[in-house]
């Protein structure tokens, strides 16, 4: 039993004496807790940019524009007056729902014409789609029921009779991009990006790691002096074998009947952009901490999370400020919302453009601390040779 004993106690001393496990150990669940009690912390989504279209601009339909404005799910992020380029505004301001209210809707109301109300509902998110639903729902619900007893006690009609008379409008949802509202449309996608950054990154934590482990690094520096062709050498493998996964994941629209078709050639080219930052971070965590397990650990740290603070399922705007510039330098933030532009909402490649900037920043600051740390490295092994 003492023999049990010393060997439990001289385990607990190699697991303290590893410094980067205890890290992860004892870190890893305490910065995942205060990270994702921060991302979910308002526990409900409020202000979700809708835009409305006001073709009558009557006192009736700006109190339901007011109402709108007055819910705290709800923020008006446009107000217009007529219906065009109503699909590339969705985009541009992230709209979860359109609201048009018709010309001539009061008029309507008040000689029992029964108009209608459309609210044209984004569902590329489903769970913004389904809180702008409920809370368009309650604000129109509650101006029906408000016009309806005014009118009908200006009329006369008895209390007991008021409720049971008429509607004075109809209200239709209309779904947009995943008409269905599909889970897999919406997640799927996501999670398979999600794998491919994680595999990326966990696969170049092994490029340099590995060579300053079993020191072959020096002799690698001295087959290719050039900084700039040991970073090729290194990253054109997962280049040409992401291509291959791109191939599958591609092949698996077809496999699962989703009908993702549209923009395939601009897709795959900003996915190469993706796939380019991607490998310059594993890269660079590979050269700075030249032990494979560390740099292994370290990059699962920051791959695991990055699915959640992408924003792709709940909103960015929803997270804390310091959150959002925590996601900023994940490139799946970025491709994510290249991706639901031109695949799931079918929009133009101009509104990619801020989302393709940051992921080509993210490849050159990339680019460029991989080069340095490199070179850096490299002069170090070769100084015992110039002597």
């Amino acid at each position: 039993m003492k023999t049990f004993f010393d060997l439990l106690k001289r385990e607990f001393r190699m697991f303290w004496n590893n410094n980067v496990l205890r890290i992860l150990f004892i870190g890893a669940p305490i910065m995942y807790g205060v990270l994702l009690g921060y991302v979910y912390s308002k526990g409900k989504v409020t202000d979700l940019p809708i835009i409305v279209v006001d073709r009558d601009q009557s006192k009736m339909s700006k109190r339901a524009v007011e109402m709108m404005d007055d819910n705290e799910v709800l923020s008006i992020a446009a107000l217009k007056f007529d219906e065009n380029d109503l699909s590339r505004l969705m985009i541009e301001k992230d709209a979860a729902s359109v609201v048009i209210i018709p010309e001539g809707f009061e008029k309507q109301v008040l000689t029992k014409k029964y108009p209608e109300i459309t609210t044209i509902v984004n569902t590329a998110n489903v769970l913004t789609a389904n809180y702008a639903s409920t809370a368009i729902q309650v604000v129109l619900g509650t101006l029906k029921a408000g016009v309806q007893l005014e009118t009908l006690r200006k009329q006369g009609v008895p209390e007991s009779l008021v409720l049971s008379q008429y509607e004075p409008f109809k209200t239709t949802f209309i779904k947009k991009n995943n008409r269905s509202t599909n889970y897999m449309y919406f997640l799927w996608p996501g999670i398979l990006l999600t794998v491919l950054q994680q595999v990326l990154m966990l696969g170049l934590a092994l490029s340099f790691a590995s060579e300053f482990e079993s020191g072959t690094f020096k002799d690698l520096v001295q087959r290719s002096p050039s900084t700039l062709k040991l970073l090729l050498v290194k990253i054109l493998p997962y280049l040409i074998m992401s291509i291959g996964i791109w191939l599958l994941y591609w092949a698996f629209t077809w496999w699962f009947n989703i009908p993702f078709y549209q923009n395939l050639g601009v897709l795959t080219l900003t996915a190469g952009l993706f796939v380019l930052s991607v490998c310059f971070i594993g890269v660079l965590v590979s050269i700075m901490i030249p032990n494979q397990l560390k740099a292994t650990e370290v990059l699962m740290v920051v791959a695991t999370p990055s699915f959640i603070l992408s924003g792709f399922t709940w909103p960015l705007s929803q997270m804390p400020e310091w959150i959002q510039y925590i996601s900023s330098v994940i490139p799946l933030t970025h491709y994510l919302p290249i991706f639901r532009i031109l695949m799931i909402e079918n929009g133009p490649v101009d509104l990619t453009y801020p989302y393709i900037y940051k992921l080509l920043l993210i490849t050159v600051i990339g680019f460029v601390l991989s080069f340095v740390a490199l070179y850096m490295k490299k002069r170090k092994v070769l100084q015992p040779i110039k002597k």
